[in-house]
């Protein structure tokens, strides 16, 4: 972060390549959507949960994990995450500026209600249900209560043409809470022994 002339703090997210528009204070400001995504807030500001926007590029990004079952909520969840975070060694915190973009699909159901399973015994992807984003950045996530604080992390949600939904982020974080160690990110171990396999 770099300090302005006129005592606004400049924030450069590389990598991101997202839109967010904030509203803080009063002030609005808009992320680009190229490789260096800038913007300004007064008073340090940094945005919140439900701020920041989806990617457009993001199924271009490498895949953190793809095809993931949740048969009791009849939903297939594929995630990818931007090249900042992709850089990310094992055993590490993922880096400001990393993003992760979660589909979730609802499982394809034939006529009598159960669901439909391919010829490998997983579910079958139906129509894309929303995303949810999870982005890191220096100092957000803070103004949070302690017990639902997911370090630098804040959470989003989009509906399938990309239209920001609001949600209730605490969801979202009472969930990555416990994960502390494993840097607040759900099958952290499973990504990096797929990332080794491959």
């Amino acid at each position: 972060m770099r300090h302005g002339r006129n005592g606004t703090i400049r924030v450069a997210l590389a990598g991101l390549g997202v839109v967010t528009a904030l509203a803080l204070g009063g002030c609005e400001s808009t992320y680009g959507t190229t490789g260096m995504a800038t913007g300004t807030t007064q008073m340090g500001g940094a945005p919140k949960d439900g701020e920041v926007r989806l990617a457009a590029e993001y199924r271009t990004w490498p895949q953190f994990l793809t095809g993931i079952d949740k048969e009791q909520i009849k939903q297939v969840r594929d995630i990818y995450i931007n090249p900042v975070g992709a850089r990310t060694m094992a055993g590490k915190a993922f880096p400001n500026g990393t993003m992760m973009v979660m589909e979730l699909y609802k499982a394809k159901e034939k006529a009598d209600g159960s669901l439909e399973m391919s010829s490998d015994g997983k579910l079958v992807k139906g129509d894309l249900a929303k995303v949810f984003i999870m982005a890191k950045g220096e100092g957000w996530g803070q103004g949070i209560p302690d017990p639902l604080k997911n370090g630098a992390w804040i959470y989003s949600a989009a509906g399938p043409g990309g239209k920001p939904l609001m949600e209730d982020f605490s969801k979202c974080r009472a969930c990555h809470a416990p994960l502390a160690q494993k840097d607040f990110v759900h099958r952290y171990d499973e990504y990096f022994e797929k990332r080794r396999g491959g």
